[in-house]
């Protein structure tokens, strides 16, 4: 479980998001809604460590998390598909962070064929695909065996394959009591997977609540989660034109 209280996180001279009060439970896929630049990235860096918040706490599983040397062994994290040495294998890659974590060396194939990439495991990395690097960075998150999940963009550059695949693997690690944070742009697959959403912007959370208690905040005219966000967010219906441009 993910506790956030009275937290600013930010940058030296610039606080981008502030939360007075969010939970993310143990066993739920939670996903965080918002525009580039709202702080969803922010938030992931500030809840492992990465970002020291300027104010407030943040507990994981009860364990206050100051500095990144003070991560839980139990989080796992995937906040950059291209946080990789690219003359690495997926398989140096990988050994290299469990040994760096403390992790068993058995792990690494496990992760492997959890994720579908065994049979490429001894390529370089700089040869993988977006896919693959997505898939290659979800391994090393899943390395500690989390109780705790925090993924950025994991959708991101999946083919329909990998869809279906990952949206499994994280309704498999939810049912199973695992706490999953997921940034996202893709409200349908938002529709069709979470159990709660968090939108966030201009600064602050939005909305906190359970997929169901969302969709039947529904509004005359409201049809679908996307007319849902747009409206809590502030965004218009229609699309603006950039530079006076159609």
């Amino acid at each position: 479980m993910i506790e956030l209280r009275d937290l600013a996180v930010g940058f030296p001279g610039r606080t981008v998001l502030e939360v007075e009060s969010m939970t993310v439970p143990d066993g739920a896929l939670t996903c965080l809604l918002g525009l580039n630049g709202t702080g969803k990235t922010t938030l992931l860096r500030g809840i492992c460590g990465i970002i020291a918040p300027a104010a407030g706490t943040v507990r994981v599983d009860g364990q206050p998390v100051r500095a990144h040397r003070e991560t839980p062994a139990t989080l796992g994290m995937h906040l950059d598909y291209r946080a990789f040495d690219p003359r690495h294998t997926a398989r140096r890659h990988l050994r290299w962070i469990a040994r760096a974590r403390g992790n068993p060396r058995g792990r690494v194939n496990e992760v492997l064929d959890t994720v579908h990439l065994t049979e490429v495991a001894d390529r370089r990395l700089g040869h993988y695909s977006l896919g693959m690097l997505q898939r290659a960075g979800i391994a090393a998150a899943l390395l500690p065996a989390p109780r705790t999940l925090l993924l950025d963009e994991p959708f991101n550059g999946l083919d329909i394959a990998g869809i279906l695949w990952l949206r499994r693997l994280l309704r498999e690690l939810a049912d199973a009591g695992t706490c999953i944070l997921v940034t996202t742009h893709t409200l349908d697959e938002v529709e069709r997977t979470a159990d709660r959403v968090v939108v966030l912007g201009s600064g602050r959370v939005l909305a906190d609540d359970t997929l169901t208690g969302l969709l039947q905040s529904r509004r005359p005219g409201e049809a679908a989660l996307e007319d849902i966000y747009l409206r809590i967010a502030g965004l218009p219906a229609e699309p603006q034109r950039i530079g006076g441009r159609p």
